[in-house]
């Protein structure tokens, strides 16, 4: 069967979480850092309402979701358009090097110019040198340091 790329439908959930939990363990989101799991069923929640600027792809095979992609828009002091921030990426560890991520970044892409978006971002651990060496290819560094405070 070949690879699907698509958005999620509610009857995904039990899947995209295993996903999910994935990319957050991938980031130490785990053991006591896990996520609460109100974020997690406040995430999955915005990805099906139309007023949210929150969205996600999944990537399928054989009916099974292999890797998801969330993303969402936003307005810019620099562009008359808006951006698409990719905020999330995650990939089974069986499936990558197959091209899962690349057709999700791909699909983000295309979905970020459908919707009048003039730049899509994203950012990465400096030490994620296996997904580095893919964004190469696909987009170029900026050459920003990102701080962040948590309040």
């Amino acid at each position: 069967m070949e690879m699907i790329i698509r958005k999620p439908h509610p009857e995904d959930f039990e899947q995209w979480f295993v996903l999910w939990e994935g990319y957050n363990e991938f980031y130490g989101r785990s053991g006591e850092k896990m996520l609460d799991p109100l974020i997690s069923r406040t995430t999955w929640n915005r990805f099906f309402d139309v007023d949210e600027p929150v969205h996600a792809i999944v990537a399928e095979y054989n009916g099974r979701l292999i890797g998801l992609s969330h993303y969402l828009y936003h307005r810019s002091t620099i562009t008359v358009e808006p951006s698409c921030y990719l905020q999330d990426l995650f990939v089974l560890q069986e499936s990558r090097g197959n091209g899962v991520a690349r057709k999700l970044i791909e699909r983000v892409y295309s979905l970020a110019k459908t919707n009048g978006c003039s730049r899509v971002y994203w950012q990465t651990q400096e030490t994620n040198h296996q997904a580095i060496q893919l964004y190469d290819k696909l987009a170029e560094r900026s050459g920003f340091v990102v701080y962040r405070k948590l309040l």
